[in-house]
């Protein structure tokens, strides 16, 4: 089978488009932040019971995990409230907080709480 041609200009133009992805970073992707701090339990039962599975699910893909020390809170970050409650998790779209989770419920209560706030993402 012969491989699909792919010309100069189009080259070009997915190059772009991967660069200004690289670029515009998560600004702009929705994400779920898991705000963690060292000693929490809680946060550890939730990277045993959920942690490995969560990337491979579709909520996973729809809103990749960032884990953030709420000690070392990131620049890029102070437009979120910053939380004391471990872990917290806060989805995020286009910049903006959608929707927060404090505390983790356990696996039974957590993917339907979170598939709620997934609910409330925009429909650009």
């Amino acid at each position: 089978m012969e491989k699909p041609h792919i010309s100069g200009t189009s080259r070009f133009i997915l190059a772009m488009i991967f660069a200004s992805q690289m670029w515009i970073g998560s600004s702009l992707a929705t994400e779920l932040l898991m705000l963690e701090q060292k000693g929490c339990a809680w946060c550890v039962r939730w990277h045993q019971e959920i942690g490995e599975a969560y990337p491979n699910t579709d909520q996973g893909k729809l809103a990749p995990l960032r884990r953030v020390d709420i000690h070392e809170w990131p620049d890029d970050l102070d437009h979120i409230a910053r939380e004391r409650v471990t872990p917290t998790f806060v989805l995020i779209s286009n910049n903006r907080e959608i929707a927060r989770l404090r505390g983790y419920p356990g696996d039974h209560f957590f993917w339907p709480m979170l598939d709620e706030m997934l609910s409330q993402l925009p429909n650009d």
